[in-house]
């Protein structure tokens, strides 16, 4: 959980701050110093990625089954107490030496970041939520192998059995207070861990410290587990009493003792300089209220570098965000936003350089890489800014440096209030980084706002073709299209697909109305029958650019799981713009579609009755 080469050179950049080369040197590291230490080393932690911190978990409760595994089997063997708690830290110096991810460690560092609030409290119960999972999975799957593996013999079995029951039958208020001077000593062998200056100093402290929960009679929450599903697979006893009487207040005494009794009295007694280090220099922290429900007012955590504040926002204009990942490549998207901002009486376009954050910054050099970062940024945002004076757009730019670069985009839009987001679809780029974060978000959280996405291949709005059933996606394409009908000259085809040629005469009365109310009547009509992507395919071959509207499923959601099963994206040679409009559809209908909609004409992705369009879309007898 430590990095001691990142924590020194923190330390010593510290140091630089509190004092002159002619200052006497501390023998031992100041508590603000330690502090620094423990909020740089939670910063990697927070943004580390869903997998590495459940992996990382489910080793350490792995890891506590040695601890259980050597204090059952020591208990059994010998007739003395002390003799059998000898061996009871060796789990514990596995995971803290080793840097797993143990629950009651996460009472600390993640918490001092929290109350500094550069992240939210909703970020911290998610972080606390993974490794509990993480810890107890480990260590259920450890119990399952000292149940049925056959490494404890009669005695030792009926000592470990017996653990459990001694557990169960202490009162819950004994309980919580046992387990809350538990996480004390937990979380403060973790700040000690980070005072430490090597590695045999943080063993000696890891190994006293970790012996004084057996022989204090305490427990431990990762412990406990272990014990009540090693109970539950020997016996065949019902876990549910266990647990709740048992396992609950233990989590909750050791999330008390270490939150409270070291974290926030550690955060009382360091000064107003305590995070006078690099990273956290004129950093903007999290407001009260993002503090509290984290994105779903705007931001869940501090990026490393965000100018975006420095944007002065105007209610009455329509604004386009435009979050790139390298200007140089994407100026295309650029101008497609530009484009159709000035087709706003107010448009604005706010493009932001999202920049991937190195989880590690090379020891010593972070301010002069991230001041390096700053101008490399302002510099290739040139190229933006020009744009949006040949197009007569007013154009603001900003740069963002976070680990969490694809979820960024999400909590900018959240931010910012954007009317459209227009971003490019680049393997290369912001997508690039969308597996090792939360690929899901999207789907558990309703957009903000409009999203296009752009395929490019050279983003010529000459000739369009946009494909429509009808619904809120097709209309929003249809608003693109006619206003680079105004701006770009373009040439609008707008094509319905029907399942044979006896339908092509409704299809047509049903496309030509739709044509008329989305102001694109002057466009050429075209109803085709016969497979739905063949028939696009062939029509766009004339195209610059194709317009699609997203799935019963959430065409981000497609994307960024990559099951966009759309082989006529990939087919044709034209530009293909994605567009999707927030709706109101439940989880379920997004991840699923909805049972009880027909669509005309799906769209079939493969192995669903998929449309083309999210919204309903009218069929002839209607």
């Amino acid at each position: 959980m430590v990095d001691s080469d990142a924590t020194t050179t923190l330390a010593d950049e510290a140091g630089s701050d509190h004092g002159d080369a002619d200052d006497v040197l501390a023998d031992q590291l100041s508590t603000d110093e330690v502090y620094q230490r423990v909020v740089a080393d939670a910063d990697h932690e927070v943004t580390s990625g869903v997998r590495e911190l459940f992996f990382s978990a489910l080793a350490a409760g792995f890891a506590i089954t040695i601890t259980f595994l050597l204090y059952a089997s020591m208990t059994a063997a010998t007739e003395s107490e002390i003799s059998a708690v000898l061996l009871y830290p060796l789990g514990f110096i596995y995971i803290i030496i080793g840097g797993y991810q143990l629950y009651t460690e996460n009472t600390l560092p993640p918490v001092a970041l929290t109350l500094e609030r550069l992240v939210s409290v909703p970020t911290l119960f998610r972080h606390w939520s993974i490794v509990l999972a993480g810890n107890f999975l480990g260590g259920g799957l450890g119990a399952a192998a000292l149940a049925y593996g056959g490494v404890f013999d009669d005695a030792t079995a009926e000592v470990a059995v017996g653990f459990a029951e001694k557990g169960i039958a202490t009162p819950a208020s004994a309980l919580f207070v046992k387990a809350a001077f538990a996480g004390l000593i937990v979380a403060g062998v973790v700040w000690i861990s980070f005072a430490a200056r090597d590695t045999i100093s943080k063993l000696v402290v890891v190994y006293l410290a970790f012996l004084a929960i057996p022989l204090g009679n305490l427990f431990h929450v990762v412990v406990s587990f272990c014990e009540v599903v090693y109970l539950t697979l020997v016996t065949g006893a019902n876990p549910v009493p266990a647990l709740v009487g048992f396992v609950l207040p233990v989590l909750l005494g050791n999330t008390l003792g270490g939150v409270v009794l070291v974290t926030v009295v550690n955060y009382y007694q360091t000064s107003d300089r305590r995070l006078q280090i690099p990273r956290f220099q004129d950093v903007r922290r999290l407001t009260l209220r993002e503090w509290l429900v984290g994105s779903l007012a705007g931001r869940s955590y501090v990026p490393v570098i965000d100018t975006v504040e420095e944007i002065v926002r105007d209610p009455e204009a329509y604004r386009i965000l435009v979050p790139i990942a390298n200007p140089r490549t994407e100026t295309e998207v650029v101008r497609l936003a530009c484009q159709l901002a000035s087709r706003q009486k107010k448009g604005k376009v706010h493009v932001v350089h999202v920049v991937q954050a190195p989880r590690r910054w090379p020891p010593g050099t972070e301010r002069s890489h991230q001041d390096r970062i700053k101008r490399d940024s302002a510099r290739l945002l040139e190229d933006a800014r020009r744009i949006g004076t040949k197009h007569g757009v007013t154009l603001e730019t900003s740069t963002v440096v976070t680990p969490r670069s694809f979820e960024e985009v999400f909590t900018l839009a959240r931010r910012t209030s954007p009317d459209l987001v227009v971003m490019d679809w680049d393997r290369e780029g912001l997508w690039s980084s969308a597996r090792a974060e939360r690929p899901l978000a999207e789907l558990t959280n309703q957009l903000p706002c409009d999203f296009l996405v752009a395929n490019d291949r050279g983003l010529d709005p000459s000739r369009i073709l946009l494909p429509t059933a009808g619904g809120p996606d097709s209309d929003l394409n249809a608003e693109v299209a006619q206003a680079l009908q105004i701006v770009a000259n373009a040439e609008v085809e707008v094509l319905h697909v029907v399942g044979d040629e006896a339908d092509e005469r409704a299809g047509e009365a049903f496309l030509q109305d739709w044509a008329d109310e989305h102001g694109l009547g002057d466009a050429t009509i075209t109803v085709d029958s016969g497979d739905i992507e063949e028939t696009i395919r062939r029509a766009a071959s004339d195209s610059t650019l194709l317009m699609l509207g997203a799935t019963e499923q959430g065409m981000l959601s497609r994307l960024v799981q990559d099951s966009l099963h759309l082989d006529v994206v990939n087919d044709v040679d034209c530009s293909v713009l994605l567009a999707e409009r927030p709706s109101k559809r439940s989880l379920r209908d997004r991840l699923f579609g909805s049972p009880t909609r027909e669509q005309y004409p799906a769209l079939a992705f493969r192995g669903t009755e998929e449309s083309v369009d999210s919204g309903h879309a009218e069929t002839p007898d209607e």
